[in-house]
């Protein structure tokens, strides 16, 4: 059984015991903390489950592993002739989980 999940703005098709790394959900949660993850679809064999009724009531449940940085982004940006120069950069918080139970509920 395979399930798409919904996690910060994105999809992941995930399956049961597998990991993934995800955009940081919270910041007040500790490793080994459990999660629900909302289904945008769940895949059964043969059968794809898309309907809203039947995905409020599935469970997606993950347990954080980890908590992690990805790759540093550097940035600059320059204007000619005038002196405006900028440095910048960024580091996406990511947060790893491992996918526990898909139950259609």
């Amino acid at each position: 059984m395979q399930a798409v999940i919904k996690a910060g703005g994105k999809q992941y098709v995930v399956a049961p015991g597998e990991k993934v790394k995800i955009e940081l959900v919270e910041e007040s949660l500790d490793v080994n903390d459990q999660i629900e993850l909302p289904a945008v679809a769940i895949i059964d064999g043969s059968e794809i489950i898309v309907d809203k009724s039947k995905l409020e009531v599935a469970k997606v449940t993950a347990k954080i592993t980890n908590f992690t940085f990805g790759k540093k982004i550097k940035g600059f940006t320059y204007k000619n002739k005038t002196n405006q120069r900028r440095h910048w950069g960024h580091r996406q918080q990511y947060t790893e989980v491992e996918i526990g139970t898909i139950e259609l509920g």
